[in-house]
């Protein structure tokens, strides 16, 4: 995991906690969903996920990763205080045993943070080959069969496309000559898929959705997925959008609003990385609503997004939601919404899904994009031009590409 923070931090001390059987894996559907087995049959058998298809067990996971500021993840749990003592106390040691390695850390990305255990290595190119050999001798020293990456680092700031992301060639050009186009999220990704590491991407960034590392994972055959972690507030906008459409209920505009004061709220606070975030929250209302088939419910949308620093609240970030809709005779309504909810919380189970489902992806032979993987993003990347942002459709996706990996 580039990225040993709070969340990364947060799923290792649920899973340490999980191993000892006393909390169950709460919000992960590899371990506690169902899934049934003929969905043309309502009598079919609904058997657990992990017991339908060989989905690694939780007691065979080993964690590692990189974080320029953290040295373990127990240092990183009490400086996010996520999770309380007591529940630290249990697996402190379990934690601290995991020690994060020197980062590929760049200020330019991320200003608000300054990198203390870092590369010491100025070229882009050197620093992806120290990635590579850092996969491997973790591989080897934990004597690991496969590995997966799952992004869990800050968002960095924005950026569009550009030429050295157009091909691998051109990428690699592009790190021996250190173009200030590739961003360290960009490294780890590229480390991971020359390394045969099915990689997730967790944040907003402009990671593996470039044409350089889709051919990259296509010719060497490794599944990539991403991005943004759907968490807070936009889980809520995939959960109400869908049945408000269901229902043929006009839209005139959604506001939304964060206060969140974890590491993230602080990356956030600068305009260049709020921006990053802001293109991954917009873009889910428009698929969602297809205002072209509906344009006198959805053609007239102000969709408003902002994320305010806010250091008191710590990681309980707090998301407040003003949707004004209307009904019949064009009469107009309100909903409003305030989701207290714990971020790291949210996100650490996606972390377990996506790993355990990339790692079986990849044992069955998938590579490339795994769109049925949007179930988790915000702003999931898609191997073509439709993209599915509806939780219910995107559930059924996943479902049923699980049914025909147990078919294989």
């Amino acid at each position: 995991m580039p990225g040993v923070g709070a969340v990364a931090s947060t799923l290792i001390a649920g899973v340490m906690a999980a191993r000892k059987g006393s909390v169950a894996p709460i919000g992960s559907l590899s371990q506690m969903g169902r899934i049934q087995v003929d969905p043309t049959d309502p009598g079919s058998d609904t058997p657990l996920i992990r017991e339908f298809l060989p989905i690694a067990s939780l007691d065979n996971l080993v964690f590692g990763g990189w974080d320029p500021i953290s040295a373990n993840a127990l240092e990183a749990a009490q400086v996010a205080n996520v999770l309380d003592g007591p529940d630290l106390a249990t697996i402190s040691a379990e934690l601290e045993a995991v020690v994060a390695m020197d980062a590929v850390f760049d200020q330019r990305w991320v200003s608000r943070l300054e990198g203390v255990r870092v590369k010491d290595l100025p070229s882009k190119w050197d620093q992806a080959l120290a990635l590579i050999d850092d996969i491997e001798r973790f591989r080897t020293e934990n004597e690991c069969d496969r590995l997966v990456m799952v992004w869990c680092g800050s968002t960095e700031a924005f950026q569009e496309p550009s030429e050295v992301h157009e091909s691998v060639a051109a990428f690699e050009t592009g790190l021996k000559e250190n173009d200030p186009n590739i961003s360290p999220s960009q490294i780890y990704a590229y480390a991971a898929l020359q390394s045969n590491v099915p990689y997730a991407n967790g944040a907003p960034n402009l990671s593996v959705d470039i044409p350089a590392m889709v051919e990259l994972a296509q010719t060497r055959g490794v599944p990539i997925c991403g991005k943004d972690f759907k968490t807070g507030q936009t889980l809520m906008k995939t959960l109400i959008a869908p049945g408000l459409k269901s229902r043929m209920l006009g839209l005139r505009g959604w506001y939304s609003t964060n206060i969140l004061g974890n590491r993230d709220g602080e990356v956030l606070d600068a305009p260049e990385n709020f921006k990053t975030k802001e293109q991954s929250k917009l873009g889910v209302l428009g698929s969602i609503f297809e205002p072209d088939q509906n344009p006198e419910l959805y053609g007239n949308i102000d969709h408003v997004v902002r994320i305010n620093y806010y250091p008191p609240r710590g990681d309980n970030k707090e998301g407040w939601d003003a949707i004004d809709i209307f009904g019949w005779l064009g009469y107009p309504m309100q909903i409003k919404v305030d989701f207290l909810c714990r971020d790291s919380i949210l996100a650490a189970p996606l972390v377990l899904d996506l790993a355990l489902f990339m790692d079986l992806a990849g044992r069955c032979g998938a590579s490339g994009v795994q769109d049925w993987l949007s179930f988790y993003f915000k702003a999931p990347q898609f191997d073509h031009d439709r993209i599915e942002h509806d939780l219910f459709v995107q559930e059924r996706m996943l479902h049923d590409q699980l049914r025909r990996f147990a078919a294989q």
